[in-house]
């Protein structure tokens, strides 16, 4: 008798690099035994040292997208990244809202690392008022995270701990708070959640990775590939929160860029250290 196979979407934008958005978001589905859909938001034309041209899908043609998936496969979770604009917002929230029984992770991604801007800023109050209310994991980096606060950057772990709660209450959605900017800190990240839980979670120590490129992109794909394996909502960060320790362990050159390699998972779920009160 077959087995069904568990299936997530990314809702995202396409990285001709193919180190971050839909690609990785693929790839981290894939290694999580898990198939992968996609609804694409928008072309770039990017490699890993920065972003170029982007071109924004018509919201007609995400909407399609989006309800072919949903008619043929039988989705489990979605995740969403560079989402642009205030009306690629609004169709990624109706479809949400049309369908409650999918659990969400939201990655609000704004600015790439380059500098370029991936949500315009009239966009960020549609993501606020209707997305964000519909997810179960938010997983911004500090900057986002300030952003979406209204707040300055943090630049204490107390401070950052802070943050992740005043987003969780707010918002009603977990917040893993992801603290790759935070110079003391940089491989703690900061969790909260709406009943008041938190603390920080710590992965074990890359010595130099030789590529850090798309890595928000695949912990946010690989929470949602375990939410669609049926994973609850703790397990589920932490379980990908080792699968990205897992990739930078294993970069390998590709030319003048680095890429993740294809090595077996090094790190599980023994190898973060969660101190969560």
């Amino acid at each position: 008798m077959a087995t069904t196979i568990p299936v997530a979407m990314t809702i995202a934008g396409s990285d001709s690099g193919g180190g971050a958005g839909i690609e990785a978001d693929l790839r981290a589905f894939w290694a999580a035994g898990v198939h992968g859909c996609a609804a694409i938001t928008a072309i770039t034309a990017q490699n890993p040292f920065g972003v170029g041209l982007v071109q924004g899908t018509e919201p007609a043609v995400l909407r399609d997208q989006l309800e072919r998936v949903a008619a043929a496969f039988a989705l489990r979770a979605v995740k969403t990244g560079m989402l642009l604009n205030a009306a690629l917002v609004a169709v990624v929230a109706d479809f949400l809202e049309s369908h409650p029984e999918l659990r969400v992770v939201v990655d609000p991604v704004m600015v790439a690392t380059s500098g370029a801007r991936l949500l315009d800023e009239d966009a960020v109050e549609t993501l606020k008022a209707r997305l964000l209310p519909l997810a179960e994991v938010v997983t911004p980096n500090l900057p986002e995270a300030a952003a979406l606060a209204g707040s300055p950057l943090p630049e204490s772990k107390t401070a950052c701990l802070t943050l992740a709660e005043t987003l969780a209450g707010r918002h009603g959605a977990c917040f893993l708070i992801k603290g790759g900017h935070c110079a003391t800190r940089p491989s703690v990240d900061f969790w909260a959640m709406p009943n008041g839980t938190h603390g920080i979670l710590k992965g074990p120590t890359i010595p130099a990775p030789l590529t850090t490129h798309g890595t928000g992109c695949a912990l946010s794909a690989a929470i949602a590939a375990q939410f669609a394996r049926g994973n609850a909502t703790f397990m589920g960060v932490v379980e990908a929160k080792a699968y990205v320790s897992s990739l930078l362990a294993d970069t390998v050159p590709a030319g003048r860029a680095a890429v993740y390699g294809f090595a077996p998972p090094r790190y599980g779920f023994a190898n973060i250290d969660a101190h969560i009160r």
